[in-house]
């Protein structure tokens, strides 16, 4: 029995709202930095996004249920080498969702014009879960558009069990704390949470949205770094080993007894220098 399929529920929902902060963060706070905040009309939404920081474009971003302060423990040493770019995905934080539909590929179109609006042709990017796949389509369907790129508790495509547990994520009933943990990122009130959470279960239903073949994972031209905790609840360690094999200019670094975001607590110091080292070209 994997350890994905006895994996308490309880425990992935601490997972999923890791790191969110215990009060409301003021807009254009980036780890302490003195970041832009803007909204900016994208795609037929309203798209919440930081800046901050000198340099070659780094665009950030965060996982489901999540917002650009899912970045703030890295923000002031990226912000130091990078012009860092953290937008609210679709119907995350500050970001409106007209629609009320989320895939990962929209979330890939909207990355894209938000480079565009920004004058950007050529960007690095981190990824985190639904953000590591949304930098996959980008840097799959538009190769030239990516460098490089890092991955954390990415997948090429959702096995059984994370289907499963997906779907009663969102149909659980959530207290109140966790609701105030949401509250604190998600600017719109309860209805976008709801949305949010509705959308969880909907995410592993959505045909072709997470479904990269070798084939796909081998046009990538951008360099790769997959982090993945050997303990994700998701995605086994032996797919990330195939993405691995797949991406032509890829580096793997699994994270002993890690999460699906083994990058906070005493993995961000150790997670800020490997990603400035793999950025910065020092690998090769």
């Amino acid at each position: 029995m994997s350890f994905q399929s006895r994996t308490p529920l309880f425990i992935v929902l601490a997972l999923l709202l890791a790191a969110l902060p215990a009060a409301v963060a003021a807009p254009a706070s980036a780890g302490g930095t003195d970041a832009v905040g803007a909204t900016i009309p994208i795609n037929g939404m309203e798209m919440y996004v930081e800046t901050v920081g000198e340099g070659e474009p780094l665009v950030l971003l965060h996982g489901f249920t999540r917002s650009c302060r899912a970045f703030d423990p890295f923000v002031e040493a990226l912000a130091a080498r990078y012009r860092l770019i953290i937008p609210d995905l679709r119907g995350h934080g500050g970001s409106t969702n007209p629609g009320g539909t989320f895939t990962m590929q929209q979330s890939a179109r909207d990355v894209l014009a938000l480079l565009d609006h920004l004058g950007v042709e050529r960007c690095q990017g981190i990824g985190i879960s639904a953000g590591a796949v949304t930098l996959l389509h980008v840097a799959t369907a538009h190769p030239e558009r990516v460098e490089a790129m890092v991955l954390v508790g990415s997948g090429s495509r959702y096995p059984d069990h994370c289907r499963e547990q997906l779907a009663q994520l969102s149909a659980r009933t959530y207290s109140e704390a966790e609701m105030d943990r949401l509250r604190a990122i998600h600017r719109h009130g309860d209805e976008q949470i709801r949305a949010l959470l509705r959308q969880l279960g909907e995410l592993a239903g959505v045909e072709g949205d997470l479904a990269f073949t070798p084939e796909d994972l081998s046009a990538i031209t951008a360099r790769a770094l997959l982090v993945h905790g050997d303990r994700d609840y998701c995605f086994p360690v032996p797919m990330v080993a195939e993405m691995y094999a797949a991406i032509p200019e890829a580096y793997l670094w699994v994270v002993p007894y890690g999460g699906h975001v083994p990058i906070y607590g005493s993995w961000a110091g150790p997670f800020t220098e490997t990603v400035l080292a793999f950025l910065g070209g020092a690998w090769r």
